[in-house]
């Protein structure tokens, strides 16, 4: 059974991606989400670009750093947050629900205030429907930027495919596009800041506690190039300068690295066993787009 060790007593379940047999996922394999998410360079750089922007808003902010474990424990809250992203896009759809219903009662109990005295609590509409944004931007813009270009139609694919994870998570408004993504940044700008959480957040990834099994440089790589997919003017609001620009060598040696991650085929791994439990060879993501039609044809692999 395939289980991420961490999981069992954070979450109450032990997560088999290779049953029931033949149950879908809230996600079809032809979807582009399938072929974004095996890939741990486009997650790893995506996801801390997704929390800069979610650190932006004082509320979320707050709400993370006050009520979460990363400070003490980045490394299982990273792993637990990974699991959480495989399972709502491989996992079978009862299970992903169940576990994501129990990551949405425990968010339930966070709430707090600001210390310019904002009120906040977790499950605010507004502050899910950014936060599920966030996460598809970043991984979507990781995977095109370091990985392999993605056609328009692609990412825009991805953007409203999105829908399906975010609702679950208790999100009402999912931008169907990268440019419904942008207005809702625009929406929100105004109430971001740079604030000193956003650097010790930067001093953690790129101090390598969150994976230490990585080389120290990768991590100053990864922080930079998670830097890199904010838009111009989000960097300046948030005073993320010069010293946090990437270089020529970093972006070499991440583009290399995820697309050596990209061939890699790994038995265990959850979106190889996703593809077992619907009846289709382990290494079908990994096969050509017209093997893969082939393989999906008339298939209802989404639940």
């Amino acid at each position: 059974m395939a289980r991420l060790p961490m999981q069992d007593d954070y979450l109450g379940t032990a997560i088999d991606f290779t049953a029931p047999l033949g149950e879908p996922a809230l996600l079809a394999p032809d979807s582009v989400q399938w072929r974004v998410y095996k890939n741990p360079i486009a997650l790893g750089i995506g996801g801390i670009a997704a929390v800069l922007l979610e650190f932006a808003e004082p509320r979320i902010r707050s709400g993370v750093w006050d009520h979460s474990t990363y400070k003490a424990d980045p490394i299982g809250r990273s792993r637990r947050t990974g699991l959480v992203a495989m399972l709502a896009c491989y996992g079978p759809a009862s299970v992903a629900k169940e576990v994501i219903g129990k990551v949405n009662r425990m968010h339930g109990k966070v709430k707090g205030a600001t210390p310019a005295g904002d009120k906040y609590r977790a499950l605010d509409p507004l502050l899910l429907d950014w936060v599920a944004a966030t996460a598809s931007y970043g991984f979507l813009m990781a995977y095109d930027r370091f990985v392999h270009v993605l056609s328009e139609a692609d990412k825009d694919r991805f953007m409203a495919d999105g829908d399906a994870i975010g609702r679950e998570f208790g999100a009402r408004r999912t931008p169907p596009t990268v440019a419904a993504f942008m207005d809702m940044m625009a929406e929100l700008e105004p109430r971001f800041e740079a604030h000193p959480i956003i650097f010790e957040f930067l001093d953690i990834i790129q101090s390598g506690k969150a994976a230490p099994s990585a080389p120290r440089f990768l991590h100053r790589a990864i922080a930079r190039a998670s830097v890199s997919l904010l838009p111009d003017h989000i960097r300046r609001t948030l005073d993320l300068g010069p010293r946090y620009d990437l270089t020529r060598l970093d972006r070499t040696a991440l583009r290399i690295a995820g697309r050596l991650a990209d061939r890699h085929v790994d038995r265990e791994a959850p979106h190889c066993q996703a593809s077992v439990r619907l009846g289709l060879p382990h290494d079908l993501l990994f096969r050509s787009p017209a093997e893969q039609r082939r393989l999906l044809a008339g298939m209802p692999l989404a639940a």
